[in-house]
Protein backbone atom coordinates (compact mmCIF):
# COMPACT_ATOMS: atom_id res chain seq x y z
CA UNK A 1 0.00 0.00 0.00
CA UNK A 2 1.79 3.37 -1.03
CA UNK A 3 1.01 6.55 0.02
CA UNK A 4 0.21 7.25 -3.69
CA UNK A 5 -3.01 4.74 -3.18
CA UNK A 6 -3.79 7.01 0.06
CA UNK A 7 -3.30 10.48 -0.98
CA UNK A 8 -5.72 9.52 -3.86
CA UNK A 9 -8.72 9.29 -1.03
CA UNK A 10 -7.80 13.00 0.07
CA UNK A 11 -8.61 16.10 -0.83
CA UNK A 12 -8.72 19.71 0.23
CA UNK A 13 -11.67 21.28 2.38
CA UNK A 14 -13.34 19.75 5.52
CA UNK A 15 -13.99 16.34 4.20
CA UNK A 16 -10.36 15.63 4.25
CA UNK A 17 -9.72 14.49 7.84
CA UNK A 18 -13.03 12.25 7.60
CA UNK A 19 -11.81 10.55 3.70
CA UNK A 20 -7.96 10.36 5.91
CA UNK A 21 -9.96 8.27 8.82
CA UNK A 22 -11.49 5.72 6.38
CA UNK A 23 -8.53 5.40 4.28
CA UNK A 24 -6.27 5.06 7.01
CA UNK A 25 -8.74 2.52 8.84
CA UNK A 26 -9.14 0.51 5.85
CA UNK A 27 -5.34 0.25 4.70
CA UNK A 28 -4.45 -0.82 7.79
CA UNK A 29 -6.75 -3.36 8.46
CA UNK A 30 -5.74 -4.56 4.90
CA UNK A 31 -1.78 -4.34 5.62
CA UNK A 32 -1.74 -5.60 9.16
CA UNK A 33 -4.94 -7.60 9.95
CA UNK A 34 -5.73 -5.37 12.49
CA UNK A 35 -8.93 -5.84 14.34
CA UNK A 36 -10.00 -2.09 14.09
CA UNK A 37 -12.60 -0.60 16.22
CA UNK A 38 -15.10 0.55 13.94
CA UNK A 39 -18.58 -0.10 14.66
CA UNK A 40 -19.52 -1.87 12.11
CA UNK A 41 -16.07 -3.89 11.77
CA UNK A 42 -17.22 -5.23 15.60
CA UNK A 43 -20.68 -6.63 14.23
CA UNK A 44 -18.68 -8.65 12.15
CA UNK A 45 -18.95 -7.36 8.54
CA UNK A 46 -15.48 -5.91 8.30
CA UNK A 47 -15.26 -6.88 4.45
CA UNK A 48 -18.37 -4.99 4.15
CA UNK A 49 -17.85 -2.19 5.75
CA UNK A 50 -14.23 -1.82 3.64
CA UNK A 51 -16.29 -1.85 0.83
CA UNK A 52 -18.53 0.68 1.53
CA UNK A 53 -15.58 2.64 3.16
CA UNK A 54 -13.71 3.18 0.11
CA UNK A 55 -16.43 3.46 -2.54
CA UNK A 56 -17.83 6.38 0.04
CA UNK A 57 -14.18 7.60 0.07
CA UNK A 58 -13.97 7.67 -3.97
CA UNK A 59 -17.48 9.05 -4.33
CA UNK A 60 -16.06 12.03 -2.57
CA UNK A 61 -13.36 12.02 -4.46
CA UNK A 62 -14.55 11.50 -7.26
CA UNK A 63 -17.48 14.04 -7.35
CA UNK A 64 -18.56 17.18 -9.19
CA UNK A 65 -16.59 18.89 -6.82
CA UNK A 66 -13.05 16.90 -7.27
CA UNK A 67 -13.96 15.81 -11.23
CA UNK A 68 -10.61 15.14 -12.33
CA UNK A 69 -8.76 11.40 -10.97
CA UNK A 70 -4.86 11.62 -10.88
CA UNK A 71 -2.60 8.15 -10.85
CA UNK A 72 -3.12 7.44 -7.37
CA UNK A 73 -6.82 7.87 -8.11
CA UNK A 74 -7.11 5.47 -10.49
CA UNK A 75 -4.57 2.85 -8.59
CA UNK A 76 -7.40 3.40 -5.25
CA UNK A 77 -9.95 2.23 -7.96
CA UNK A 78 -8.38 -0.55 -9.03
CA UNK A 79 -7.68 -1.46 -5.26
CA UNK A 80 -11.40 -0.96 -4.31
CA UNK A 81 -12.13 -3.23 -7.42
CA UNK A 82 -10.52 -5.83 -5.81
CA UNK A 83 -12.47 -5.53 -2.65
CA UNK A 84 -15.36 -6.98 -4.39
CA UNK A 85 -14.23 -10.29 -4.13
CA UNK A 86 -14.11 -10.45 0.01
CA UNK A 87 -10.49 -11.49 0.18
CA UNK A 88 -9.10 -8.19 0.95
CA UNK A 89 -9.36 -9.35 4.45
CA UNK A 90 -7.19 -12.50 5.44
CA UNK A 91 -9.81 -14.90 6.00
CA UNK A 92 -8.52 -16.25 9.40
CA UNK A 93 -9.44 -12.50 10.32
CA UNK A 94 -12.91 -12.64 9.74
CA UNK A 95 -12.79 -15.97 11.84
CA UNK A 96 -11.15 -14.05 14.56
CA UNK A 97 -13.47 -11.05 14.58
CA UNK A 98 -16.47 -13.67 15.14
CA UNK A 99 -14.68 -15.11 18.01
CA UNK A 100 -14.38 -11.28 19.09
CA UNK A 101 -17.55 -10.75 18.92
CA UNK A 102 -19.14 -14.63 20.33
CA UNK A 103 -16.48 -13.48 23.50
CA UNK A 104 -17.96 -9.71 23.97
CA UNK A 105 -21.76 -10.37 23.19
CA UNK A 106 -22.10 -14.05 24.92
CA UNK A 107 -23.34 -15.33 21.65
CA UNK A 108 -22.42 -18.67 19.80
CA UNK A 109 -20.27 -18.59 17.19
CA UNK A 110 -22.15 -20.91 15.04
CA UNK A 111 -25.00 -18.01 15.40
CA UNK A 112 -22.93 -15.56 14.26
CA UNK A 113 -21.55 -17.48 11.41
CA UNK A 114 -25.42 -18.32 9.98
CA UNK A 115 -25.99 -14.05 10.55
CA UNK A 116 -23.08 -13.68 8.11
CA UNK A 117 -24.41 -16.09 5.68
CA UNK A 118 -27.77 -14.77 5.77
CA UNK A 119 -26.94 -11.06 5.69
CA UNK A 120 -24.81 -11.60 2.30
CA UNK A 121 -27.92 -13.58 0.85
CA UNK A 122 -30.01 -10.54 1.32
CA UNK A 123 -27.03 -8.30 0.04
CA UNK A 124 -27.36 -10.41 -3.29
CA UNK A 125 -31.55 -10.20 -3.06
CA UNK A 126 -31.13 -6.80 -2.86
CA UNK A 127 -28.29 -6.78 -5.96
CA UNK A 128 -30.76 -8.81 -8.11
CA UNK A 129 -34.09 -7.60 -7.11
CA UNK A 130 -35.04 -11.32 -5.96
CA UNK A 131 -37.51 -11.69 -3.08
CA UNK A 132 -37.31 -15.33 -2.58
CA UNK A 133 -35.07 -15.81 0.42
CA UNK A 134 -33.93 -19.14 -1.13
CA UNK A 135 -32.67 -17.92 -4.13
CA UNK A 136 -29.20 -17.58 -2.96
CA UNK A 137 -27.08 -19.76 -0.89
CA UNK A 138 -24.11 -18.28 1.11
CA UNK A 139 -21.63 -20.28 2.83
CA UNK A 140 -19.06 -19.25 4.98
CA UNK A 141 -16.55 -22.21 6.23
CA UNK A 142 -16.10 -22.47 9.26
CA UNK A 143 -12.58 -23.57 9.50
CA UNK A 144 -10.88 -21.13 6.42
CA UNK A 145 -13.07 -18.66 6.66
CA UNK A 146 -14.14 -18.65 2.44
CA UNK A 147 -17.18 -17.46 1.58
CA UNK A 148 -19.06 -18.34 -1.11
CA UNK A 149 -22.50 -18.18 -3.02
CA UNK A 150 -24.80 -19.65 -5.22
CA UNK A 151 -27.94 -19.24 -6.95
CA UNK A 152 -29.86 -22.48 -7.98
CA UNK A 153 -26.84 -24.27 -8.00
CA UNK A 154 -24.68 -22.04 -9.76
CA UNK A 155 -21.52 -19.95 -8.55
CA UNK A 156 -22.15 -16.64 -7.89
CA UNK A 157 -18.63 -14.55 -7.48
CA UNK A 158 -19.31 -11.95 -4.31
CA UNK A 159 -17.81 -9.26 -7.05
CA UNK A 160 -21.09 -8.28 -8.41
CA UNK A 161 -22.25 -6.54 -5.24
CA UNK A 162 -22.17 -2.88 -5.15
CA UNK A 163 -22.25 -0.23 -2.82
CA UNK A 164 -25.87 -0.16 -1.38
CA UNK A 165 -26.08 -4.03 -1.33
CA UNK A 166 -23.19 -3.62 0.89
CA UNK A 167 -25.30 -1.07 3.13
CA UNK A 168 -28.08 -3.86 2.73
CA UNK A 169 -25.67 -6.49 4.39
CA UNK A 170 -24.47 -4.20 7.27
CA UNK A 171 -28.04 -3.49 8.45
CA UNK A 172 -29.09 -6.84 8.23
CA UNK A 173 -26.02 -7.96 10.10
CA UNK A 174 -26.69 -5.30 12.97
CA UNK A 175 -29.87 -6.21 13.58
CA UNK A 176 -29.42 -10.18 13.43
CA UNK A 177 -26.42 -9.37 15.66
CA UNK A 178 -28.50 -7.18 18.20
CA UNK A 179 -31.52 -10.19 17.87
CA UNK A 180 -29.06 -12.80 18.64
CA UNK A 181 -27.63 -10.58 22.14
CA UNK A 182 -31.14 -9.79 22.88
CA UNK A 183 -31.39 -13.52 23.30
CA UNK A 184 -28.19 -13.98 24.81
CA UNK A 185 -28.84 -11.90 27.92
CA UNK A 186 -32.48 -12.90 28.17
CA UNK A 187 -31.40 -16.34 28.76
CA UNK A 188 -29.03 -15.14 31.39
CA UNK A 189 -30.36 -13.17 33.10
CA UNK A 190 -34.33 -15.32 33.25
CA UNK A 191 -32.59 -17.97 35.12
CA UNK A 192 -31.30 -15.53 37.65
CA UNK A 193 -34.90 -14.12 38.81
CA UNK A 194 -34.88 -13.70 42.46
CA UNK A 195 -31.46 -13.31 42.92
CA UNK A 196 -29.20 -10.05 43.89
CA UNK A 197 -27.00 -8.06 41.22
CA UNK A 198 -24.94 -5.57 41.84
CA UNK A 199 -24.88 -2.80 39.48
CA UNK A 200 -23.88 0.65 38.85
CA UNK A 201 -26.29 4.01 38.61
CA UNK A 202 -25.96 5.08 34.91
CA UNK A 203 -28.85 7.42 34.78
CA UNK A 204 -32.25 8.74 35.83
CA UNK A 205 -35.50 8.57 33.55
CA UNK A 206 -37.91 10.84 35.75
CA UNK A 207 -38.24 8.62 38.82
CA UNK A 208 -36.45 5.21 37.16
CA UNK A 209 -33.46 4.21 38.11
CA UNK A 210 -31.13 3.20 34.87
CA UNK A 211 -28.38 0.66 36.61
CA UNK A 212 -25.48 -0.47 34.76
CA UNK A 213 -25.26 -4.57 35.25
CA UNK A 214 -22.44 -4.79 32.90
CA UNK A 215 -23.76 -6.06 29.36
CA UNK A 216 -27.66 -4.76 30.17
CA UNK A 217 -29.20 -2.25 31.89
CA UNK A 218 -31.50 -2.90 34.79
CA UNK A 219 -34.43 -0.63 35.26
CA UNK A 220 -35.83 0.03 38.77
CA UNK A 221 -39.05 1.74 39.18
CA UNK A 222 -39.79 4.11 41.98
CA UNK A 223 -42.11 1.51 43.63
CA UNK A 224 -39.45 -0.63 43.92
CA UNK A 225 -36.84 1.91 45.04
CA UNK A 226 -36.58 1.92 49.03
CA UNK A 227 -38.34 5.31 49.90
CA UNK A 228 -36.49 8.51 50.95
CA UNK A 229 -33.21 6.57 49.72
CA UNK A 230 -31.43 8.60 47.49
CA UNK A 231 -28.62 7.14 44.88
CA UNK A 232 -26.58 9.34 42.98
CA UNK A 233 -25.01 8.48 39.48
CA UNK A 234 -21.94 6.47 39.47
CA UNK A 235 -22.77 5.08 42.50
CA UNK A 236 -22.94 0.43 43.17
CA UNK A 237 -26.07 -0.56 44.08
CA UNK A 238 -27.69 -4.11 45.00
CA UNK A 239 -30.90 -4.77 44.17
CA UNK A 240 -32.92 -7.80 43.44
CA UNK A 241 -33.76 -9.23 39.84
CA UNK A 242 -37.67 -9.39 39.98
CA UNK A 243 -38.81 -9.77 36.51
CA UNK A 244 -37.07 -10.30 33.10
CA UNK A 245 -39.55 -9.31 30.37
CA UNK A 246 -38.34 -9.78 26.29
CA UNK A 247 -39.86 -7.05 24.05
CA UNK A 248 -39.24 -6.33 20.79
CA UNK A 249 -36.66 -3.24 21.52
CA UNK A 250 -34.87 -4.62 24.93
CA UNK A 251 -34.47 -7.16 27.57
CA UNK A 252 -35.92 -5.12 30.23
CA UNK A 253 -34.75 -6.44 33.70
CA UNK A 254 -36.68 -4.94 36.44
CA UNK A 255 -34.84 -4.17 39.95
CA UNK A 256 -36.36 -4.24 43.18
CA UNK A 257 -34.50 -2.79 46.80
CA UNK A 258 -38.01 -2.64 48.38
CA UNK A 259 -39.29 -5.92 47.32
CA UNK A 260 -39.17 -8.58 50.77
CA UNK A 261 -37.36 -11.25 48.90
CA UNK A 262 -34.41 -8.51 48.98
CA UNK A 263 -34.22 -9.11 52.66
CA UNK A 264 -34.25 -13.01 52.17
CA UNK A 265 -31.46 -12.82 50.24
CA UNK A 266 -29.14 -10.62 52.15
CA UNK A 267 -29.54 -13.12 54.86
CA UNK A 268 -28.62 -15.46 52.98
CA UNK A 269 -25.22 -14.09 51.68
CA UNK A 270 -24.69 -12.53 55.76
CA UNK A 271 -25.51 -15.58 57.43
CA UNK A 272 -24.38 -18.65 56.61
CA UNK A 273 -26.52 -20.49 58.84
CA UNK A 274 -29.82 -19.11 56.47
CA UNK A 275 -27.59 -19.90 53.13
CA UNK A 276 -26.60 -23.68 54.42
CA UNK A 277 -30.80 -23.82 55.04
CA UNK A 278 -29.68 -24.82 58.72
CA UNK A 279 -32.12 -21.75 59.65
CA UNK A 280 -34.96 -21.26 58.12
CA UNK A 281 -36.66 -17.73 57.23
CA UNK A 282 -40.17 -18.86 58.12
CA UNK A 283 -41.87 -15.72 57.62
CA UNK A 284 -41.80 -11.99 56.65
CA UNK A 285 -43.18 -8.96 56.67
CA UNK A 286 -41.51 -5.72 55.44
CA UNK A 287 -42.33 -1.62 55.35
CA UNK A 288 -39.94 -0.58 53.24
CA UNK A 289 -37.85 1.96 54.48
CA UNK A 290 -38.94 1.61 58.50
CA UNK A 291 -39.16 -1.83 59.61
CA UNK A 292 -39.06 -5.51 58.58
CA UNK A 293 -39.68 -8.14 61.06
CA UNK A 294 -38.49 -11.93 60.10
CA UNK A 295 -39.61 -15.14 62.36
CA UNK A 296 -36.88 -17.61 62.30
CA UNK A 297 -36.41 -21.28 63.15
CA UNK A 298 -33.34 -23.76 63.41
CA UNK A 299 -33.44 -27.47 62.26
CA UNK A 300 -30.97 -27.81 64.66
CA UNK A 301 -31.43 -28.06 68.21
CA UNK A 302 -27.60 -26.76 68.87
CA UNK A 303 -27.99 -23.71 66.48
CA UNK A 304 -29.24 -20.40 68.22
CA UNK A 305 -31.86 -19.03 65.53
CA UNK A 306 -32.05 -15.54 66.87
CA UNK A 307 -28.55 -15.50 67.78
CA UNK A 308 -26.82 -16.52 64.34
CA UNK A 309 -28.91 -13.84 62.31
CA UNK A 310 -27.79 -10.83 65.18
CA UNK A 311 -24.31 -12.20 64.87
CA UNK A 312 -21.73 -11.19 67.76
CA UNK A 313 -22.45 -7.58 69.05
CA UNK A 314 -24.76 -7.37 66.06
CA UNK A 315 -22.18 -7.57 63.54
CA UNK A 316 -24.20 -10.03 60.87
CA UNK A 317 -27.60 -7.89 61.43
CA UNK A 318 -25.50 -4.55 61.28
CA UNK A 319 -24.80 -5.40 57.68
CA UNK A 320 -27.75 -6.21 56.41
CA UNK A 321 -29.17 -2.55 58.15
CA UNK A 322 -26.62 -0.50 56.77
CA UNK A 323 -27.24 -1.92 52.94
CA UNK A 324 -31.00 -0.90 53.67
CA UNK A 325 -30.20 2.50 54.94
CA UNK A 326 -30.77 2.04 58.61
CA UNK A 327 -34.03 0.04 58.20
CA UNK A 328 -34.64 -1.60 61.85
CA UNK A 329 -34.87 -5.35 61.47
CA UNK A 330 -36.92 -6.93 64.09
CA UNK A 331 -35.89 -11.56 64.54
CA UNK A 332 -38.43 -12.65 66.35
CA UNK A 333 -38.56 -16.58 66.95
CA UNK A 334 -41.13 -19.24 65.37
CA UNK A 335 -43.57 -21.02 66.72
CA UNK A 336 -45.90 -23.31 65.30
CA UNK A 337 -48.48 -22.18 68.07
CA UNK A 338 -50.48 -19.32 67.04
CA UNK A 339 -50.43 -17.44 70.24
CA UNK A 340 -47.18 -18.15 71.26
CA UNK A 341 -45.83 -16.54 67.70
CA UNK A 342 -48.03 -13.44 68.47
CA UNK A 343 -47.05 -12.37 71.50
CA UNK A 344 -43.37 -13.07 70.14
CA UNK A 345 -44.20 -11.00 66.74
CA UNK A 346 -45.48 -8.01 68.82
CA UNK A 347 -41.99 -7.88 70.84
CA UNK A 348 -40.62 -5.43 71.82
CA UNK A 349 -44.31 -5.66 73.54
CA UNK A 350 -44.74 -7.51 76.66
CA UNK A 351 -48.16 -9.55 75.79
CA UNK A 352 -50.62 -10.63 78.70
CA UNK A 353 -52.95 -12.99 76.78
CA UNK A 354 -54.16 -13.96 73.03
CA UNK A 355 -57.88 -14.69 72.41
CA UNK A 356 -58.16 -16.14 69.11
CA UNK A 357 -61.37 -16.65 66.35
CA UNK A 358 -60.57 -19.02 63.77
CA UNK A 359 -63.84 -17.98 62.20
CA UNK A 360 -63.01 -14.67 61.66
CA UNK A 361 -58.92 -15.33 61.87
CA UNK A 362 -58.81 -12.74 64.29
CA UNK A 363 -56.66 -12.76 67.41
CA UNK A 364 -57.47 -10.42 70.51
CA UNK A 365 -54.10 -9.76 72.53
CA UNK A 366 -54.27 -8.04 75.65
CA UNK A 367 -51.44 -5.74 76.86
CA UNK A 368 -50.91 -3.60 79.83
CA UNK A 369 -51.85 -0.01 79.88
CA UNK A 370 -48.00 0.89 79.81
CA UNK A 371 -47.41 -1.56 77.01
CA UNK A 372 -50.05 -0.59 74.96
CA UNK A 373 -48.46 2.62 72.62
CA UNK A 374 -45.15 -0.25 72.36
CA UNK A 375 -47.83 -3.14 70.94
CA UNK A 376 -49.27 -0.67 68.39
CA UNK A 377 -46.17 1.10 67.24
CA UNK A 378 -45.65 4.28 65.45
CA UNK A 379 -48.41 4.47 63.61
CA UNK A 380 -49.85 0.93 63.95
CA UNK A 381 -46.60 0.18 62.09
CA UNK A 382 -45.46 -2.66 64.95
CA UNK A 383 -49.71 -4.42 65.20
CA UNK A 384 -49.64 -4.19 61.15
CA UNK A 385 -46.83 -5.71 60.54
CA UNK A 386 -46.87 -8.49 63.51
CA UNK A 387 -50.58 -9.53 61.99
CA UNK A 388 -49.02 -10.13 58.32
CA UNK A 389 -46.33 -11.97 59.79
CA UNK A 390 -48.45 -14.33 61.61
CA UNK A 391 -51.59 -14.16 59.32
CA UNK A 392 -53.84 -12.93 61.81
CA UNK A 393 -56.25 -9.93 62.06
CA UNK A 394 -55.07 -8.35 65.25
CA UNK A 395 -56.98 -6.40 68.01
CA UNK A 396 -54.89 -4.74 70.58
CA UNK A 397 -56.71 -4.01 74.13
CA UNK A 398 -55.83 -3.43 77.49
CA UNK A 399 -57.07 -5.39 80.34
CA UNK A 400 -60.15 -3.42 80.78
CA UNK A 401 -61.15 -3.27 77.50
CA UNK A 402 -61.36 -6.90 77.52
CA UNK A 403 -63.25 -7.32 80.50
CA UNK A 404 -66.04 -5.05 79.60
CA UNK A 405 -66.18 -6.68 75.79
CA UNK A 406 -66.82 -9.90 77.79
CA UNK A 407 -68.81 -8.92 80.39
CA UNK A 408 -71.14 -7.37 78.02
CA UNK A 409 -71.61 -10.63 75.79
CA UNK A 410 -71.90 -12.64 78.94
CA UNK A 411 -74.61 -10.50 80.26
CA UNK A 412 -76.57 -10.37 76.89
CA UNK A 413 -75.96 -14.09 76.23
CA UNK A 414 -77.66 -14.84 79.57
CA UNK A 415 -81.14 -12.81 78.13
CA UNK A 416 -81.60 -14.95 75.28
CA UNK A 417 -83.62 -18.40 76.82
CA UNK A 418 -82.56 -21.21 76.82
CA UNK A 419 -78.66 -20.36 77.06
CA UNK A 420 -76.45 -22.23 79.87
CA UNK A 421 -73.26 -20.23 81.26
CA UNK A 422 -71.51 -23.33 80.18
CA UNK A 423 -72.46 -22.63 76.58
CA UNK A 424 -71.95 -19.07 76.84
CA UNK A 425 -68.35 -20.12 78.30
CA UNK A 426 -67.74 -21.39 75.01
CA UNK A 427 -68.55 -18.95 72.61
CA UNK A 428 -66.17 -16.67 74.40
CA UNK A 429 -63.78 -19.84 74.06
CA UNK A 430 -64.03 -19.54 70.41
CA UNK A 431 -62.30 -16.16 70.61
CA UNK A 432 -65.88 -14.00 70.67
CA UNK A 433 -65.18 -11.28 72.77
CA UNK A 434 -67.80 -8.50 71.67
CA UNK A 435 -71.01 -8.72 70.42
CA UNK A 436 -70.57 -7.22 67.61
CA UNK A 437 -68.37 -10.25 66.45
CA UNK A 438 -71.46 -12.12 66.16
CA UNK A 439 -72.63 -10.66 63.35
CA UNK A 440 -69.38 -11.60 61.37
CA UNK A 441 -69.41 -14.56 62.69
CA UNK A 442 -72.79 -15.81 62.10
CA UNK A 443 -74.93 -18.48 63.24
CA UNK A 444 -73.38 -21.63 61.50
CA UNK A 445 -70.20 -21.30 63.69
CA UNK A 446 -72.35 -21.72 66.66
CA UNK A 447 -74.42 -24.94 65.02
CA UNK A 448 -71.40 -27.03 63.36
CA UNK A 449 -68.57 -26.82 66.79
CA UNK A 450 -70.62 -26.04 69.47
CA UNK A 451 -73.69 -28.22 68.35
CA UNK A 452 -76.13 -25.77 69.37
CA UNK A 453 -79.56 -25.78 67.74
CA UNK A 454 -80.50 -24.13 64.87
CA UNK A 455 -82.89 -22.14 66.34
CA UNK A 456 -80.93 -21.10 69.23
CA UNK A 457 -78.44 -19.92 67.14
CA UNK A 458 -80.52 -17.53 65.36
CA UNK A 459 -81.91 -15.91 68.74
CA UNK A 460 -78.26 -15.69 69.83
CA UNK A 461 -77.37 -13.78 66.48
CA UNK A 462 -80.28 -11.79 67.21
CA UNK A 463 -79.59 -10.39 70.23
CA UNK A 464 -76.48 -9.65 69.57
CA UNK A 465 -77.01 -7.71 66.73
CA UNK A 466 -79.53 -5.91 68.55
CA UNK A 467 -76.86 -5.32 71.52
CA UNK A 468 -74.59 -4.04 69.15
CA UNK A 469 -76.76 -1.01 67.27
CA UNK A 470 -76.86 0.01 71.49
CA UNK A 471 -72.88 -0.24 71.40
CA UNK A 472 -72.43 1.98 68.24
CA UNK A 473 -74.71 4.36 69.56
CA UNK A 474 -73.20 4.75 73.18
CA UNK A 475 -69.73 4.88 71.27
CA UNK A 476 -71.12 7.45 69.20
CA UNK A 477 -72.02 9.76 71.60
CA UNK A 478 -68.69 9.19 73.79
CA UNK A 479 -66.78 10.36 70.51
CA UNK A 480 -69.00 13.28 70.36
CA UNK A 481 -68.71 14.28 73.85
CA UNK A 482 -65.33 14.34 73.77
CA UNK A 483 -64.76 15.95 70.38
CA UNK A 484 -66.96 18.97 72.40
CA UNK A 485 -64.75 18.97 75.30
CA UNK A 486 -61.71 19.18 73.05
CA UNK A 487 -62.98 22.19 70.92
CA UNK A 488 -64.19 23.61 74.50
CA UNK A 489 -61.00 23.29 75.86
CA UNK A 490 -59.56 25.18 72.56
CA UNK A 491 -61.54 27.99 72.86
CA UNK A 492 -60.94 28.74 76.48
CA UNK A 493 -59.11 32.18 76.61
CA UNK A 494 -55.37 31.59 77.82
CA UNK A 495 -54.70 32.30 81.51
Amino acid sequence: MSKRILAGFLGGGSARRRRRQWAETGLRLMATGHRARMKWVTFGVAQLVLVAGFQECWTRRSGPACPSRDAAGRAADRQLNSLWSFRAMPNPELLRIVDGIARDKNVQREQIYVDIEQAIASALRKQFNVEDVNEFVVKLDRVSGDLSATRQGEAVPLSVLGRIAAQTAKQVMIQLIRQDERGSIYDEYKDRVGTIVTGTVARFEGPTMIVNLGRAEGIMPRSEQIPNEAHEVGERVQALILEVRDTPAAVKIILSRSHVEFIRRLFEREVPEVGERTIELKALAREPGHRTKIAVSSIDSKVDAVGACVGVRGSRIKNIVDELGGEKIDIVRWNESSQILISNALKPAEVAEVALCFALMRATVVVNDDQLSLAIGKRGQNVRLAARLTGWDIDILTPAEFQAGVQRLDQTLKTVEGMTQELIDKVIAMGIIDVRDMEEVGAEPLVEELGVDPALAEKILDRCLEEAEIVEKEQQAKKAAEAAAKAAASAAPWD
